[in-house]
């Protein structure tokens, strides 16, 4: 293992105790070789695929052609469907998108005050969620403007081109004025969805309750969000006796906010068959940088894996306070690196790796640090959302948290969920001599990870077997080409010939934005240059694939070289 290195020089934290980001370190020590175990005939049971679910607050590109592209994109990834979980389903409004905002326009009162629905939005989008393959994460937020009470009144705002009104600038985020209509509308919400899914496919959603409640996107007490949770969960139980309702949706530093919800929940008997929280790897300094076009970061910053599985366990154990709720899965239903999603490298250019080889190796790197640590801890986490999704009206290659860019271009990152679905149903015994366990949290506290070599294993039913091996430290300035070299020992395979398939994401392979930069980082981009961009934008093959012959011993040995940062998926297929 490599030496643990500060990556925080005096540049302070963030509101969570975490520091903002880790600077760059060009003296960091590489890991220059490391020795990797595979053993194929020690099953450690069903691979939890944790990273099937997206998220986004711009709910009506879900229903666009491009949206929908990307969600078919999905579906073609997964046999069982992500679950995708949209922002700002009650919002009133048009249905016309701008980033971090959205509208599904359900709830109306006539001039008697009498409610009434309208579902013309809310079918288009989830629609396409569910014509996909995929199945609803229904987030329940935010307060209608029919629903808003008198006290709303008082946020103002200053009149300009670019707010249309007080609403949009923050009045949503204030309790319903009246709990009982809001009960109605949730009930009606849950009818409509079961009268045009069917019992069945609305049978595999989540019914989670607003977002966020710990910050500005709830502008009433706890008290009052844990009582609305009540009345929401009566009302989807009682349209959907069987549905799954949680929540409470809080930030990685809602701590106290979780443990009083839960126990509100566990005093009021309220039905609860999943806790939510977020966590995200970064708080950039400032978010947004009102200088020259495509300048220097201020300061070089970076994503921190750590933070973020500090933020995961603490959760984690508040739940564990409550053995009621041990058996409830965790659902970190917004699960990354950056925030916020649609500022962009131009806003400040830490925002960078969002596009890069950097962000796909981070992602797997996490996801398989999480199914460790359900390994250590008593309650586990089911789902570990990305929020991202794409924007409308980026540059090539803008740099926002996102799956594509300009042009329905697939950038890097995408792969990561390319590669994670090669992976096999039965996990298997991995280890590296050079990973970073989540053993090492607390004596790493304050500090990013350093750099590792780690793995990931699995086994299809058909035998194949699926290694994921990587090298990565959380650092997007720190790069070496300079390959580590790792010997990879593969034991407890069938005593018969296995065809090698090795694909790599890297800042030479499957790598749209490598192909984008070496064209000239065009942003008018010629018929060819486009091309080029498009024909790396898939998971490539890093060699052939060639036959490895049985050895009679039921073992491989083979070497990977890995420059920083990479991630190699290796597929066995037996023949």
């Amino acid at each position: 293992m490599t030496a643990d290195v500060d990556v925080n020089p005096g540049i302070g934290r963030d509101q969570h105790g975490f520091p903002r980001a880790a600077p760059s370190d060009p003296s960091a020590p590489h890991v220059r070789r490391a020795a990797v175990t595979v053993q194929a005939d020690v099953d450690r049971g069903p691979l939890a695929r944790i990273w099937e679910s997206i998220g986004y607050d711009e709910i009506n590109w879900t229903y666009t052609a491009t949206g929908r592209t990307l969600l078919n994109t999905f579906g073609e990834l997964t046999d069982r469907g992500y679950h995708v979980r949209p922002h700002y389903v009650f919002c009133s409004g048009s249905g016309f998108g701008i980033p971090h905002w959205g509208n599904g326009n359900v709830y109306h009162e006539d001039a008697e005050g009498n409610p009434f629905y309208d579902f013309t939005i809310v079918d288009q989008t989830y629609d396409a969620i569910v014509e996909a393959g995929h199945h609803v994460l229904v987030e329940l937020a935010f307060t209608p403007r029919d629903l808003l009470p008198p006290e709303a009144e008082d946020l103002k705002v200053v009149s300009s081109p670019t707010v249309y009104s007080s609403y949009e600038a923050g009045t949503w985020s204030y309790p319903p004025k009246d709990y009982e209509r809001w009960g109605g509308l949730v009930a009606a919400h849950a009818q409509h969805c079961l009268e045009r899914y069917g019992a069945e496919e609305v049978g595999h959603w989540l019914w989670e309750l607003w977002n966020e409640p710990d910050i500005f996107y709830w502008r009433g007490t706890p008290e009052q969000f844990y009582e609305l949770y009540s009345v929401t969960a009566r009302a989807v139980r009682s349209v959907l006796p069987e549905a799954k309702v949680g929540g409470p949706a809080v930030t990685g530093s809602g701590t106290d906010f979780l443990r009083g919800f839960l126990a509100h929940t566990s005093t009021q008997g309220d039905p609860l068959d999943f806790v939510s929280f977020h966590t995200k790897g970064s708080a950039f300094t400032p978010w947004r940088v009102y200088g020259p076009t495509g300048g220097p970061a201020p300061v070089q910053e970076n994503p921190s894996a750590h933070k973020m599985l500090h933020e995961v366990r603490r959760m984690l154990r508040i739940i564990g306070e409550f053995p009621e709720y041990h058996h409830l899965p965790a659902i970190v239903d917004e699960c990354d690196a950056g925030v916020p999603a649609h500022h962009s490298a131009y806003d400040n250019a830490n925002f960078g790796f969002q596009n890069t080889e950097y962000y796909p190796v981070f992602q797997v790197k996490l996801m398989k640090k999480l199914l460790d640590l359900n390994d250590a801890e008593t309650v586990q986490v089911e789902q570990a959302t990305s929020w991202s999704f794409y924007f409308e009206g980026e540059r090539y290659f803008e740099g926002t948290r996102a799956f594509l860019t300009a042009g329905g271009i697939e950038k890097p990152f995408l792969n990561a969920y390319r590669a994670l679905a090669r992976m096999g149903q039965r996990r298997v015994a991995a280890s590296s001599d050079a990973e970073h366990p989540v053993a090492l949290l607390d004596e790493a506290q304050g500090r990013s990870m350093p750099e590792e070599v780690d793995v990931l294993a699995s086994r299809h039913e058909d035998g194949t077997l699926g290694v994921l091996v990587w090298r990565h430290t959380d650092d997007q300035y720190q790069r070496d080409e300079t390959e580590t070299e790792v010997e990879l020992t593969i034991s407890g395979l069938e005593d018969r010939p296995y065809e090698l398939h090795h694909l790599r994401i890297d800042a030479r392979h499957s790598n749209s934005h490598t192909a984008w930069v070496e064209a000239g980082s065009p942003q008018l981009p010629t018929p060819e240059q486009l091309q080029a961009v498009k024909d790396r934008q898939g998971l490539e093959q890093l060699e052939p694939p060639r036959r490895l012959e049985a050895s009679g011993t039921g073992e491989q040995k083979l070497t990977v070289t890995l420059p920083l940062p990479s991630v190699s998926l290796l597929l066995l297929e037996p023949r």
